[in-house]
């Protein structure tokens, strides 16, 4: 069994999440955000684009 982490997660530790937290609240971008918010929205495209994904719909 697998013990390292995924090659995703790999990729996210790259990411620096406090700037570009910083970015978004300096643009006022999470203003109508209630729950799912852009740091999230962020991996959810980058997943999607790194498994070659057409569409990201939850069914």
């Amino acid at each position: 069994m697998n013990k390292d982490k995924y090659v995703f997660a790999q990729l996210v530790e790259f990411l620096d999440n406090f700037k570009f937290l910083r970015i978004v609240k300096k643009y006022d971008g999470d203003k109508y955000v209630k729950s799912y918010t852009y740091w999230y929205q962020l991996l959810t495209l980058m997943f999607g684009q790194l498994s070659n994904r057409e569409l990201l719909i939850a069914l």
